[in-house]
């Protein structure tokens, strides 16, 4: 007979869940990972052993039983000995940098590498076994062998806190988020025209008047209260060193020659004379305001740049380098002169000599530049880093002129395009980069030759926050579409499976809700196109979601489960229908479903973000200014050119139409392309709303006037008659006025019997 111990232990482990084995089950995907035989059960009595003396290891561990304790309940004591099945830290040669052994069986799982960062990436890929469900408590693991390393060591995130301020609680939480992804840059945007977010003792103004600003409203709106806020140096100092714990690097980025108003606004000598704008610093957009070239506003850039260094001990320091228009260079009669003295033949030249200078200075004190692709107009120094933002092309010529560089292309990595068009989605920029997009970005393009791909450190994505004003929204636009980053950046470059990938996201998104995220629900919500004929009592209704994942249906008014019928394609439904959907991982419904009555009304009703724009300028989605508290609308237009479609409208027997509309202010620094911003003349004080048939130069048959949305900052609701129309037809829809101020966004288009 067996102890009654062994025989409860027995039991214990038979009726515990035990991970499903999927070949790789990590998130990102280890270069290898084979099955082994047996399983582990970890519980409260297991132990994590550490080396005496290995501050690494004891770190490694520290996470460890922190994740494990916030994902699965489970408590594990951190001893330097132990007797029986334990999870223990080795100390052995295991590859290159940040690569890991994990070898999990029966008798314990041992994590081996040769540096502190391999150490932590065991540990999370442990962590990650041992939480494969929503369970809390003991688990079983099957036993597994993983050989992992990164391909690419720089695996970044971008976090603007300069157009909108995240409070240190987020930074942080943000920071454990890439860390259990494998993800080790944290590239913080602290400075730009909107605001100045670091404390630079030495220069106190910075942050007293311009890490504040009252954001832009309409003409006639209430006035919003002000926002923003600054990190101080003890508070950086902290989150530095939380980063460093988790093997996150902090590289600032402190901008120059342009995006330079926050600092002009606070010193106004560090400009070119040029006039500020009042309120300029709550606009978005590609301001004029540049440093002048004088030895003091040098001064002052390496008085602020050695208080920086003094808080980020990262290899390397942003200096960004990116949209400096030139004009104030050029009708400063002394910047002009300065580049007479210098010898210097034109602007673009003295960008290059700019940049070079604090390449100086901070190659002077072991820091190494890096900035946006920019730079390398006019030419930089050998050892500067270039960051390609503008497609992939300034990481082809970077890393042919044997420079290094991280690829950042946009739109492709850049988090504030949308992820969706729907209900869900918070505002942001009109470019569609959903999930997949991100997963199956090419970091090793055919377009850089094999001899220049050592240069290419690795990639990022970045979030630039103008259109994201909560923390809710940042994680929203960032996750899970940064998994699929860590995935591209670290897995091995061939093999890649999206439908692999989901299968593991969906856990490892649960894992990180017990970490403080709220993720996107983008990728799983169910969205519908729908096709209706005037005068057939029966709508037809196409599914779909972005994950691939099987989609499950109701008529019945009841909630999808693995009992309602699987999706195969259009739904022919009677007006009106009560339809839900949703789409399943396993048995479980994801977020984003779909539930609407589809009726007369839903048949003939567009939203924004059903809506076409006429154009694809610059198409965002808005955010509208009121109310100062809660909710507010947003409004996806094209800013420079406010035009919509309805194409295949179903007008026939509608007899009137109804716009809801909403004003925004014209808050956008475009230069001189505010001129090509054209409007048909209004006839009435306030404008009106047209609405023409065919297109946007065809028959006018609605005009809905703005009068009665006149001081309501808000949502109005303008109806108008419609004459007999066709079964289908095409709808343009614009408003005239006599200029940008305000513009008015289209939330919603109906149209009535």
């Amino acid at each position: 007979m067996f102890p009654r111990r062994f025989l409860s232990l027995a039991l214990l482990t038979a009726a515990l869940p035990v991970a499903a084995w999927a070949e790789p089950a990590l998130l990102p995907a280890p270069t290898s990972a084979v099955a082994g035989s047996g399983r582990l059960l970890v519980g409260p009595g297991t132990a994590i052993v550490v080396p005496a003396g290995d501050s690494g290891a004891r770190n490694a561990a520290e996470r460890l039983a922190e994740w494990m304790l916030a994902a699965r309940g489970l408590k594990l004591a951190i001893a330097t000995r132990a007797t029986g099945p334990a999870i223990r830290f080795r100390r052995a040669a295991a590859g290159g940098a940040e690569s890991y052994a994990l070898d999990i069986g029966p008798r314990g799982a041992t994590i081996t590498a040769a540096d502190d960062a391999g150490l932590l990436y065991g540990a999370v890929s442990l962590w990650q076994y041992l939480t494969p469900d929503r369970e809390h408590g003991a688990v079983a693991v099957p036993a597994v062998s993983v050989k992992d390393a990164p391909r690419f060591r720089w695996r970044g995130l971008m976090l603007d806190s300069a157009r909108h301020f995240q409070s240190p609680d987020y930074v942080r939480h943000l920071i454990d988020w890439m860390a259990v992804n494998k993800l080790n840059t944290l590239h913080w945007h602290l400075v730009d025209d909107q605001g100045w977010r670091l404390e630079i003792r030495k220069y106190p103004r910075l942050t007293e008047v311009s890490g504040w600003r009252v954001p832009a409203t309409a003409p006639g709106a209430p006035p919003l209260p002000r926002n923003g806020g600054f990190y101080t140096q003890a508070q950086v100092r902290e989150i530095v060193a939380y980063a460093a714990r988790r093997n996150v690097t902090i590289v600032p980025e402190i901008e120059m020659p342009g995006h330079a108003l926050s600092a002009i606004r606070a010193y106004p000598q560090l400009g070119t004379g040029a006039p500020v704008t009042p309120g300029a610093e709550s606009d978005w957009g590609v301001f004029p305001w540049l440093y002048n070239v004088d030895d003091a506003t040098f001064g002052f850039l390496e008085d602020v740049l050695t208080e920086v260094m003094a808080l980020f001990p990262s290899h390397y320091i942003h200096v960004g380098g990116d949209e400096a228009v030139k004009d104030q260079w050029k009708a400063s009669p002394a910047i002009q002169a300065r580049m007479k003295a210098l010898g210097i033949a034109d602007e673009d030249r003295l960008q290059s000599w700019f940049v070079q200078r604090m390449q100086r200075f901070l190659a002077a004190h072991g820091r190494r530049l890096i900035g946006w692709d920019e730079i390398l107009e006019g030419g930089i120094a050998p050892e500067a880093t270039v960051m390609s933002w503008r497609g992939i092309d300034g990481a082809v010529a970077a890393a042919r002129a044997g420079h290094d560089a991280v690829l950042s292309p946009s739109p492709a990595l850049y988090l504030d395009n949308r992820q969706g068009f729907g209900p869900l989605e918070p505002p942001g920029r009109g470019n569609l980069i959903d999930l997949a997009s991100v997963y199956r970005f090419d970091p090793a393009p055919a377009a850089i030759p094999a001899e220049a791909r050592s240069h290419i450190l690795g990639v990022q994505a970045n979030l630039w926050t103008e259109h994201v004003r909560t923390e809710q929204r940042a994680a929203w636009m960032m996750f899970p579409r940064a998994n699929a980053l860590a995935e591209v950046a670290w897995s091995p470059g061939t093999g890649h499976d999206f439908a692999g990938f989901v299968a593991r996201l969906v856990p490892q998104l649960d894992r990180m809700r017990a970490l403080g995220l709220e993720p996107a629900a983008s990728a799983f919500a169910v969205t519908t196109a729908t096709d209706f004929t005037p005068g057939d009592p029966h709508a037809i209704v196409t599914l779909a979601d972005q994950a691939g994942l099987p989609l499950r249906y109701t008529t019945d008014g009841s909630a999808p489960t693995t009992a309602s019928p699987l999706y195969a394609g259009p739904l022919t439904l009677t007006l009106p229908t009560r339809l839900r959907a949703a789409a399943m991982f396993g048995e479980r419904a994801m977020p984003g479903a779909f539930d609407a009555t589809i009726d007369a009304a839903y048949v003939r009703r567009r939203s924004d973000e059903q809506l076409a724009t006429c154009t694809d300028k610059v198409r965002l989605a808005v955010e509208d200014d009121a109310p100062a508290e809660g909710k507010r609308a947003s409004f996806l237009t094209d800013i420079l050119n406010p035009c919509w479609l309805y194409r295949d409208a179903p007008t026939g027997g509608a007899r009137r139409i109804a716009l809801t509309v909403g004003q925004f202010p014209f808050n956008f620094q475009i230069g001189k392309d505010i001129d090509n911003i054209r409007f048909r003349a209004p006839e009435t004080p306030d404008g009106e709303f047209e609405v023409r048939a065919g297109s946007c130069d065809g028959e006018r048959i609605a005009v809905l006037p703005l009068a009665p949305a006149r001081g309501n900052p808000e949502l109005t609701r303008l109806v108008a008659p419609l004459p007999p129309r066709a079964a289908r037809e095409t709808l343009c829809i614009t408003y005239t006025a006599r200029g940008v101020k305000p513009m008015w966004g289209l939330k919603q288009l109906e149209l009535l019997p």
